[in-house]
């Protein structure tokens, strides 16, 4: 059964909520999007399917300032409104009849910061994490923005603006601040903590992805002294839309939860 409710932040700002439920629960997994991303797109689609066909309840939601069914503008999206409203969410969770500790948590990209930054702050709560082409470090990201775009890099600061057309969504601008989104950025690193990370963890990347590269993934990857794996999918981007990529994806996730259930 597939239900869709709003529920407030810390901020009042309304936050679009679908929650896939199992009748016979195996367990309980919260899914976040990355940058501008948005609960309905085929990657995000693909992480709740593998972990519906295994039986569990699923819980997937549109952050504040993106471009879904919450409220909040794009140009003031940072990590820190990402990483909260993921709080909150799994804070009005834990009062649902569903609610089910320890949990999985999934994340691409912005998303996969978010809850790698959850699962060292509540360890004991996530029984294993999927930081999927997470953004590792605010300090990488920024490092990685001026090696390989930097004339957008230099405009972007210039300005105050990064404006862009949406992939994802033809015929949107996105417009992002250069103030709050990178400033913001620079306080995160995932590196700082991740001896706390001591659940198992899944890293995917693709191989064409220039935004959170694989040696980002790598250097992650290293640091992680638990139950890890790492896979690169051929020809993939930053976001996966391919269906053979997702294919891919999907036989990664199902045999990851079989393995770890």
């Amino acid at each position: 059964m597939i239900e869709k409710i709003f529920i407030q932040n810390r901020k009042k700002q309304k936050i679009s909520v679908l929650i896939d439920t199992s009748n016979s629960q195996k367990g309980l997994a919260f899914i976040m999007h990355g940058l501008g991303g948005f609960k309905e797109q085929p990657h995000i689609k693909t992480f709740t399917e593998s972990f519906l066909e295994e039986g569990f309840t699923v819980v997937r939601f549109d952050t504040t300032n993106t471009f879904g069914e919450s409220e909040g503008n794009y140009e003031n999206a940072t990590v820190t409104n990402y990483y909260e409203d993921l709080e909150d969410v799994i804070g009005w969770a834990s009062k649902r009849e569903w609610y089910k500790e320890p949990f999985w948590l999934v994340g691409h990209s912005l998303g996969g910061i978010s809850i790698g930054l959850y699962a060292e702050k509540y360890p004991q709560k996530v029984k294993a994490l999927a930081p999927i082409s997470t953004v590792v470090s605010g300090k990488l990201n920024v490092e990685n923005l001026k090696k390989r775009f930097p004339e957008e890099l230099t405009e972007w600061e210039k300005t105050g603006w990064k404006i862009k057309p949406s992939v994802s969504k033809p015929g949107l601008i996105k417009k992002l601040r250069w103030n709050s989104h990178i400033s913001d950025t620079l306080n995160y690193d995932l590196l700082k903590n991740v001896d706390k990370l001591n659940m198992p963890v899944l890293l995917i990347v693709g191989s064409y992805d220039d935004t959170t590269p694989l040696e980002h993934q790598q250097l992650l990857f290293e640091r992680l002294s638990n139950e890890k794996e790492i896979h690169i999918i051929k020809g993939a981007p930053h976001t996966f839309k391919d269906e053979n990529h997702l294919k891919q994806l999907k036989e990664i996730f199902k045999n990851w939860i079989k393995k770890n259930k």
